[in-house]
């Protein structure tokens, strides 16, 4: 589509939905007058989504018709009122069931099962509702019985497009509802409608359903292409549009962040970056989590405001340990310098993670981004065929917006070969390794920086302890080797003397 065509679509008035996020992935709304289909398995949420579709268009002051062939209007109306909905005046609900003769055995002609009640009468039904109510916005709910009650697919196309070219004379916007109960793989309406949206609905062997929605055409229009997801939650549908790192670039001063341990910031050649990535790799207890808070203490006390996602640790556990050495991430959470979130992989799609992150960039303006862990992070993506694209997306992202990003990985293992869970090395901009090893009988702690992008460092190893008033890092250590193995032995050359790790004090 050429820029000229492009600028006359966003221009042009569209039926929104009143969801904000999924008016962004179908670039801005529906065009009116067009036959649009939303199709997904049953749960996935089109009754919702439907609702609040003629919800919006009745807070734009337009009419809103809601045929229904499957629910009741009691059900519907509860449904709206589980979502805090009350449905106006505005938004009728037209119920093509006979409900006088439901309880009449001998008189059943409901639309699903009596043979003298055919789909040409049923049809004639519904344009006499339109022409009493002249809705702007028209949602048939579902498909599922207009297919079974054509018999054949010839018939059904054609009531589907006779459907088509009378709504569009009545300048209405039509939303068609399938729930792939019937035949999921007739394509029928695909071809006729102007757009067609899919929901559906996974269930990871453990944790809530997940749910996400793909644009599978759309006419003449930009849209975002692939997964979004979305949840349904009370108050309606949220959408969650897939990230995309290039949109999102701005322009910003790229300063050293300092930790506010001088030895530290020299290992790091003067510190970290602005806009720069930073990955903390060790075993559990290094130390990783703590490291992230010093750079989170340093932020406030320059005055900017930070973010903290846990997914490991208890909330609680982390405040009150931090806090025991000097660190009070509570107070400071109090004072709107630190917003500190725990997060349960488990309850979490990546699109939703990536929404909570990029809230607290773009909207509480935070500057130092802590994800604690990667390894919780990766649990969330369970299910995801290509796991580090969302991880390079989200780094990228935070990058372009001049946030400092901290994310550590717990290796396998303790001492010696370390296995990490995934390997995001060549995303990060820059790696810090934290490492035990042995000494004269006693764990000891030793940092290194591996790799660093961005400017020089030192190619040193220092040893680091972690004490009642936090982190301390040492001189560079001298004269030793296998360090980072975890047994590291002394080498002193005195004429044909060498001294191993026994004289390591």
């Amino acid at each position: 589509m050429s820029a000229d065509a492009d600028q006359k679509a966003v221009s042009v008035d569209k039926a929104r939905f009143g969801i904000t996020g999924l008016d962004d992935v179908i670039g801005g709304g529906l065009a009116r007058n067009r036959l649009y289909l939303l199709e997904g398995n049953p749960g996935t949420g089109k009754t919702t989504i439907a609702l609040g579709f003629l919800l919006e268009g009745a807070r734009r002051g337009e009419r809103g018709l809601y045929i229904s062939l499957s629910e009741t209007t009691d059900e519907l109306h509860e449904t709206a009122h589980s979502h805090g909905w009350s449905l106006p005046e505005a938004v009728t609900i037209y119920e093509l069931i006979p409900p006088e003769s439901l309880l009449d055995a001998e008189q059943q002609q409901t639309l699903l099962y009596a043979s003298d009640l055919e789909l040409g009468e049923a049809t004639r039904a519904v344009f006499e509702q339109v022409d009493a109510v002249k809705p702007a916005r028209v949602v048939l709910d579902s498909l599922s019985e207009i297919r079974l009650l054509a018999g054949s697919s010839l018939r059904y196309r054609r009531q589907i497009l006779a459907l088509k070219h009378y709504f569009a004379k009545q300048n209405t916007t039509m939303l068609l509802l399938d729930d792939l109960t019937a035949d999921a793989l007739d394509k029928t309406v695909h071809s006729v409608a102007h757009a067609v949206i899919r929901l559906e609905e996974l269930a990871p062997d453990y944790g809530a359903e997940r749910r996400r929605l793909r644009v599978m055409k759309y006419r003449g229009q930009r849209f975002r292409g692939g997964y979004h997801d979305f949840n349904i939650a009370t108050g309606g549908v949220e959408v969650f549009p897939r990230l995309i790192a290039l949109e999102h670039k701005t322009t910003f001063a790229r300063d050293t962040v300092r930790s506010g341990i001088p030895e530290l910031d020299a290992l790091l050649g003067g510190g970290v970056e602005t806009g720069s990535s930073t990955l903390l790799l060790g075993p559990a207890g290094a130390g990783k989590s703590l490291l992230t808070v010093q750079y989170v203490a340093a932020a406030a006390a320059r005055g900017e405001k930070a973010a903290m996602f846990v997914f490991d640790e208890e909330l609680g556990l982390l405040l009150e340990r931090t806090k025991a050495m000097g660190f009070d991430l509570a107070g400071l959470r109090d004072q709107g310098l630190l917003t500190i979130e725990q997060v349960d992989a488990a309850e979490l799609s990546p699109g939703e993670f990536a929404h909570l992150v990029r809230r607290q960039v773009d909207e509480a303006q935070a500057k130092t981004v802590v994800i604690d862990s990667l390894n919780g992070y990766r649990a969330a993506m369970l299910g995801e065929g290509v796991p580090i694209l969302h991880v390079h997306e989200l780094l990228q992202y935070l990058n372009r917006q001049g946030a400092t990003t901290f994310l550590t990985v717990a290796q396998h293992g303790l001492v010696g070969d370390m296995k990490s869970p995934v390997d995001i090395t060549y995303l990060a901009d820059t790696v810090v390794l934290l490492r035990y090893f042995e000494a004269v009988g006693t764990v000891r702690r030793a940092i290194s920086v591996v790799k660093k992008r961005t400017g020089a460092h030192e190619d040193t190893i220092r040893e680091y302890r972690i004490t009642s008033t936090g982190l301390q890092v040492g001189e560079p250590l001298q004269g030793f080797q296998g360090v980072l193995r975890g047994t590291p032995e002394l080498i002193q050359r005195d004429g044909d003397t060498e001294l191993h790790g026994s004289d390591l004090s």
